[in-house]
């Protein structure tokens, strides 16, 4: 799960803000026989996302379909969606609809599909699918996340009480760091807030922020 609650003890704009899934959840829809198995699943990039794919692949290789829609960034710059064999247009853009009614980004919805021996038909289909997204949308918790970057301080010893002071003081979290003589800490910041991050560590004597 990506790190998205990073506050800190000023609360910047919220122009790096966005509303993604806390917990992965499950649904279910059956029609005409045919059984759909959802997935929505909270993903923060692309190898994560065929992460799951596959072992949901794996798990469910008896299936006739695996389709899935997802969105990755504030502003969905990236996003797919595939119908995995079923006619065009009726499977992986309904679950993709899915993920935009409902607001959110980050995610991977998986739809699983058992056909039943009856045909749906064009309509039936994109019901089927897109209220199986749904359904596990609906099992989830909404949170807001926020886009994040890395910041780096490169110090000396003798500097490590007041940049820890400042560390805990604005609640920064920690994502590396290495101490010596030299010490090294890698921060993660909310976009919004990275240029307040690096003034409040400039008048650390001798230290190189980035």
């Amino acid at each position: 799960m990506p790190d998205l609650h990073l506050d800190c003890k000023f609360a910047p704009m919220d122009e790096d803000a966005f509303l993604t899934i806390e917990n992965s959840g499950e649904g279910y829809f059956k029609s005409k026989g045919s059984r759909f198995i959802s997935f929505a699943i909270p993903v923060k990039d692309e190898e994560e996302i065929d992460f799951h794919l596959k072992a949901i692949k794996r798990q469910y290789a008896d299936a006739t379909h695996h389709c899935f829609g997802w969105s990755l960034g504030r502003q969905r710059e990236r996003y797919r969606y595939y119908d995995d064999g079923e006619p065009s247009g009726t499977a992986g853009r309904p679950i993709y609809g899915q993920i935009l009614s409902a607001g959110i980004t980050n995610v991977l919805i998986v739809v699983v599909r058992y056909y039943g021996g009856t045909k749906l038909g064009t309509s039936g289909l994109i019901e089927a699918y897109k209220t199986a997204a749904s359904e596990a949308i609906g099992k989830v918790a909404k949170i807001t996340g926020y886009e994040i970057k890395s910041l780096y301080l490169e110090f000396d010893y003798s500097s490590m009480e007041v940049v820890m002071r400042k560390i805990k003081q604005y609640k920064f979290q920690i994502a590396e760091s290495e101490y010596g003589e030299k010490c090294f800490i890698h921060l993660k910041v909310r976009k919004s807030f990275y240029d307040s991050a690096v003034e409040i560590f400039s008048d650390v004597n001798g230290i190189v922020v980035r």
